[in-house]
């Protein structure tokens, strides 16, 4: 049984519980886009959701880093999908000052690092130890960054979680940051095609992960104790010399929904979704060139049993 389908069934459990009011109904309820494609899926099922419940829905393309402030204003209502290891200070903040609410765990099962695609282990023996990687630079290198080697970074509304790591390490590399998730593929892509030497900051659930055999490095293991104190770790004199810490993956909305939109709030609080689900949709959209809205309307249509309880549960 995945996540959701537990979730689903709890909630069944529990269905003698009274129905949240609707609220608001003749407002929209606008739903938060960024910029990778499986955000893309999550928050077209969370507003397929809604608006099985009665609701009108939005999407509102909003940078990553740079929504929370939207949210905190009731701007944007709220954001599905948040990865732990690469968010803004901005959300502490608004969490703090009461603006913004934390409304569970996605519950994905991610992991993010150093990736490279399986033949890249030849062009760099000893992988995937990390140490490895201080052997090998040149052969990662390019005109941009010798004699450093060339490490993809996420883009740059991302965060820099490459190039910390680089730096922490004290790995002979330059991080460069990638211009938006399908130039990450592009770059996956043409390393596979050519055979060519990659080192890139990447991330699972993606569909190009099993496509592409994408393997990970094995960094030290990421600890709160590796962010906090320059003292542990490989490096004694900075932070970031190890893995991204275990991603929570989990969604945030405007401290007003609750009061405006019970049920919608009851809704997106109970919603999960199982990386066996989100994957093959990502793949859909970008592999075989489907549009998100149709894959996510086909994906509902043939599984009513992993979402509808959550709905019913919360308005009847």
């Amino acid at each position: 049984m995945t996540r959701f389908a537990s979730t689903a069934a709890a909630l069944l459990l529990g269905s003698t519980a009274m129905a949240a009011d609707l609220g608001a109904v003749d407002e929209p309820i606008k739903l938060a886009i960024n910029e990778w494609t499986g955000q893309h899926v999550t928050t077209h099922i969370a507003g397929k959701m809604l608006e099985e419940a009665g609701y009108t829905v939005e999407y509102v393309t909003a940078g990553m880093l740079n929504q929370f402030q939207a949210i905190a204003d009731g701007d944007i209502h709220a954001t599905l999908e948040i990865w732990s290891s690469n968010v803004s200070d901005e959300l502490a903040k608004q969490v703090e000052a009461g603006t913004i609410t934390e409304l569970g765990n996605l519950e994905l099962d991610a992991k993010e690092g150093f990736a490279y695609p399986a033949h890249v282990a030849d062009l760099c023996p000893g992988l995937p130890a990390w140490e490895a990687l201080q052997d090998c630079a040149m052969n990662f290198a390019t005109a941009e960054t010798i004699p450093a080697g060339r490490l993809v970074d996420y883009p740059a509304d991302w965060g820099t979680p490459g190039a910390d790591r680089v730096a922490g390490l004290e790995l002979p590399y330059k991080a460069v940051p990638a211009g938006s998730e399908g130039a990450l593929i592009a770059e996956i892509r043409a390393s596979t095609e050519k055979q060519s030497p990659l080192l890139i900051v990447f991330w699972q659930p993606h569909w190009a992960i099993a496509q592409y055999d994408m393997q990970f490095v094995e960094l030290p293991a990421g600890t709160e104790a590796c962010y906090s104190d320059p003292a542990w770790g490989t490096n004694p004199n900075a932070t970031s010399d190890c893995d991204f810490i275990p991603t929570r993956i989990f969604k945030a909305g405007w401290a007003g929904m609750e009061e405006k939109w019970p049920a919608a709030h009851e809704i997106l609080s109970n919603y999960t979704l199982a990386v066996e689900d989100q994957q093959p949709m990502m793949g859909a959209v970008d592999v075989d060139g489907q549009a998100v809205e149709e894959v996510v309307a086909a994906w509902m249509a043939e599984n009513e049993g992993k979402w509808k309880p959550v709905v019913e549960a919360a308005t009847q």
